[in-house]
């Protein structure tokens, strides 16, 4: 049984409306016909999270909610969703869009390993134009690694690096692991593409 969602009028109008602009998705289209519920990829890892209900979250001005839930950092932008949906609203631009405002926000994400994924990902493409598996995997282990050593969790430090270390095993054998440092052209105005998007 699903907690019933609550109509807030002074919140409802503005967040829509950032949101959709942001997203570039027509929110207002949806008419929850769960299309997109029944095609999510990650469904039973969000609990009773699903595209149409955060969409609903986001229409009826729950910015709380639709901040912090297992959707917005599990979506894994399939576009599943929006191939499915009859008005093709992508949830997954969706998601992205709320990641960056909980963000902007300071809000603390409920899956941090995702959120450190994300930022080492787009950190290792700014610098070199391309993303440097040995430098990003680094960056973001690092990250892991600093959390983990603040909440005291030395058990979860000698996981991480016992799994990490069997799969950079696994893919050095199949030739995946590539430790050259590539540099793509036009870095300077990736860069500059970045920071215009971030104004």
């Amino acid at each position: 049984m699903t907690a019933a969602l609550a109509f807030k009028p002074e919140k409802a109008r503005t967040f829509a409306k950032e949101v959709m602009e942001r997203s570039g998705q027509n929110l207002v289209a949806c008419y929850q016909c769960r299309r997109c519920a029944g095609a999510c990829s990650v469904g039973e890892e969000t609990g009773y999270i699903t595209p149409d209900r955060l969409i609903r979250m986001i229409l009826t001005g729950d910015q709380e909610n639709a901040l912090n839930n297992e959707l917005v950092w599990k979506c894994v932008s399939c576009y599943t969703c929006g191939t499915r949906c009859p008005n093709e609203i992508q949830t997954g631009r969706i998601t992205e869009t709320l990641k960056k405002m909980a963000k902007e926000a300071h809000q603390a994400p409920l899956q941090p390993q995702i959120a450190h994924f994300h930022d080492a990902f787009v950190h290792s493409g700014l610098r070199w134009g391309r993303v440097n598996e040995m430098e990003f995997m680094a960056f973001y282990e690092l990250r892991n690694m600093i959390d983990h050593v603040k909440g005291k969790k030395f058990g979860a430090i000698f996981n991480e690096i016992k799994t990490q270390s069997t799969l950079a095993l696994s893919m050095m054998r199949l030739k995946r692991m590539h430790f050259g440092f590539l540099s793509a052209k036009g870095r300077q105005e990736i860069k500059r593409l970045y920071k215009k998007k971030k104004k």
